[in-house]
């Protein structure tokens, strides 16, 4: 097996054809071209359609052709390359064989799953392979999980600079987005249903906010989830946030792996940010009840199948004039247990699910590059554990995310 090192190629972007890995492959194009430093390549199952991939987006670079069901062949693509960066979702259908391949060649990889049954798996599965090869891996590196997760670490590092002190306890709202939604997601959504409807231990693992935290780390406070409409000290309204579900035990993974800095009863929270007075009451409560009646149609086999049909398929998603004009904004209030108080913003200027995920997973890609493994070694790592506050300079930088302390 080739050294990492001398590998020709230095990242390759498998799914390139999916939606998001298109709108990628331009981002790729804009910052890198096809022809400079970057050596990259396009991977999918189709020759045709990464022809018109090629065509579409200017990524004029090597196509592989290779299943995400062909071991041999994601074996091959793994040990030619120094990073892969998958689009191929749902990942718990189809992402499982190339994670064990990068694991078993040493290849550092990421996605922008946001399916923490299947991260859950592929940790428990292949943490010891990644670490004796020297792999980095690296889960949920879109806007699931970026902004929750550099969110925290960001006032994090800031309050210990200030203070001397972390944060004890860290509340995330989302202020505001604007964005559609993608067949994509859609289908990784319903298959999680589908695979907890028929598996009760499952249902149980996926209330656990410490499922994704290592062996030795897998229990701690409980944590203050909003399910249902919530008023906070200051009088908002608050609803549940559907991505919480993973954002925070990524959070939680990402406190573990550190060693627990902030505290053994460090404590995470979402939820979506509804406004005060009755109307805000109206939008928290319409948001619980919407929530509550897709996990329940999605958990039902007819009714999971007509979500199905009547729902964005894989490959689509929303247009590229759509995507220019979404963007998110999420706030982080933070308190240490001496009484200090932070506040925090995170920004976005694409749709967050598309446009500016694809940003931050390509940048996310192009930073292992520069990822000393004598620093970061083998492993399961969180995009905050591996990068830090490198990654958020490198967002900001060139993939539309502003960080800021708001007080």
């Amino acid at each position: 097996m080739t050294a990492p090192s001398d590998r020709r190629l230095d990242l390759v972007v498998f799914g390139a054809t999916s939606f998001v890995g298109q709108i990628l492959c331009r981002h790729l194009v804009d910052r890198h071209g096809t022809d400079g430093p970057l050596r990259w390549a396009i991977a999918g199952r189709s020759a045709a359609k990464l022809d018109q991939v090629a065509a579409a987006t200017g990524a004029d670079v090597e196509r592989i052709v290779v299943d995400a069901a062909d071991a041999a062949g994601l074996q091959d693509l793994a040990e030619s390359t120094r990073v892969v960066v998958s689009t191929v979702g749902p990942y718990a259908l189809y992402g499982s064989a190339l994670v064990g391949a990068v694991a078993a060649a040493g290849t550092d990889y990421c996605d922008l799953t946001g399916e923490p049954q299947w991260m859950r798996r592929m940790i428990d599965a292949h943490s010891a392979a990644a670490e004796a090869s020297g792999a980095r891996i690296v889960h949920a590196a879109g806007f699931d999980s970026i902004p929750p997760d550099l969110g925290v670490w960001y006032p994090q590092e800031r309050a210990i600079e200030a203070w001397d002190e972390p944060c004890s306890a860290i509340e995330m709202r989302v202020e505001a987005m604007k964005g559609g939604a993608s067949g994509g997601t859609i289908a990784s959504m319903l298959n999680l249903l589908e695979e907890a409807a028929a598996d009760p231990q499952l249902r149980k693992q996926l209330q656990d906010p410490y499922l994704l935290a290592p062996p030795d780390h897998r229990s701690g406070p409980s944590q203050p989830d909003v399910l249902r409409p919530t008023r906070d000290a200051a009088g908002r309204w608050l609803g549940p946030f559907v991505m919480a579900g993973v954002n925070t035990r990524v959070v939680q993974r990402t406190h573990a792996l550190l060693g627990r800095p902030w505290g053994r009863e460090f404590r995470y929270q979402e939820a979506m940010d509804l406004g005060t007075g009755p109307l805000g009451a109206a939008k928290a409560t319409g948001l619980a009840a919407g929530t509550a009646t897709i996990v329940g149609l999605g958990a039902l086999g007819p009714t999971r199948r007509l979500l199905a049909r009547a729902l964005p398929k894989p490959g689509e998603g929303p247009s590229p004039e759509a995507q220019e004009r979404g963007w998110w904004d999420v706030r982080f209030t933070g308190t240490t247990a001496d009484g200090h108080a932070i506040e925090t913003q995170v920004t976005g200027d694409r749709d967050p699910g598309y446009g500016s995920t694809a940003k931050m997973l390509g940048e996310t890609a192009v930073a292992f590059l520069d990822l000393d493994p004598a620093e970061v070694p083998g492993g399961f790592w969180t995009t905050a554990t591996a990068f830090g506050d490198r990654l958020v300079e490198r967002l900001e930088a060139h993939a539309g995310l502003r960080f800021s302390v708001l007080r």
